[in-house]
């Protein structure tokens, strides 16, 4: 197979841990002069780095903000992408620019393999794309409703519009909001948001029996750590991380299945890389 190109793009991204995983596929599937690289860009440089992708581009990978950024700019949008309100990958074919979702069937596999498979009933923390993408990705559990927990509102209005879309009834309510016992929670925040639940969620009564929580760096969460405590099931965001390069190998090279055991290796080695060292 010929040389060909392909990145992560985002602001910030130098610390995406995508360019680790995709290259380790690469090379366990022989793909020999593949490159996958991390590139610098907000939604002002997208629409001159996408034209400036010559024939040599095989696809693109997009963190936020770009995820629904991109979406006016391709050719064609898988309906899942529509759904969702935003597109993490970009493959180039025959010209044309192809957007797909895979934030939604990696959650859907990071969550199986932990064997949570019917949940029945989530709590999403936060309304931005990713919380978009866990809605759909419930919707593919089989839940048709779902609480989510915002700081505001008012900012709350294009996840409104996904879960008009996906067909699923969404509860807002505000933040600092009890989790329900049971729940799937799937914490969308950023590093530390979610510290409060660490204290309180578990403290009074039965809290969630589950916890996604999409931080895969620093490891774990306060989150993570208290829900393992009561013997909650724990994903983390490197097993999304992780199931959604996956996806994106898959369709980026035409090659399936993506070597997950070797990106799998590969990423959990540069994590323990980066981990701190410990303090005297």
């Amino acid at each position: 197979m010929a040389a060909r190109r392909a990145a992560v793009l985002g602001s910030p991204i130098a610390h995406s841990l995508s360019p680790v995983l995709h290259n380790a596929a690469y090379a366990a599937l022989g793909l020999h002069g593949w490159t996958y690289t991390a590139i610098e860009c907000d939604e002002a440089r997208l629409p001159g780095l996408l034209a400036s992708c010559g024939p040599q581009w095989a696809g693109l990978s997009l963190t936020m903000p770009l995820k629904r950024a991109v979406l006016p700019l391709l050719d064609r949008t898988e309906p899942l992408a529509v759904e969702a309100g935003g597109a993490n990958t970009v493959v180039f074919e025959g010209g044309e620019r192809h957007g797909y979702n895979t934030d939604v069937p990696g959650m859907v596999a990071a969550l199986a393999e932990a064997g949570v498979i019917a949940p029945s009933r989530a709590t999403i923390l936060g309304a931005g794309a990713t919380a978009c993408a866990a809605l759909a990705a419930l919707r593919e559990t089989g839940l048709m409703s779902a609480v989510v927990l915002v700081r505001d509102q008012a900012r709350a209005r294009d996840l409104l519009a996904a879960a008009r879309r996906l067909g699923i009834a969404v509860d807002l309510r505000p933040f600092d909001s009890e989790v329900g016992a049971g729940d799937l929670l799937v914490s969308t925040v950023p590093v530390g948001a979610a510290d409060f639940y660490a204290e309180r969620a578990w403290l009074t009564r039965p809290g969630p029996s589950a916890v996604l929580d999409v931080v895969y760096h620093p490891w774990p969460t306060r989150l993570a750590q208290a829900a393992a405590r009561t013997g909650a099931v724990v994903v983390s965001g490197f097993d999304l991380l992780l199931h959604q390069a996956a996806r994106q190998v898959e369709l980026m090279t035409g090659v399936k299945p993506a070597p997950l055991p070797q990106m799998r290796a590969a990423g959990q080695a540069e994590l323990s890389r980066r981990a701190p060292l410990p303090t005297r």
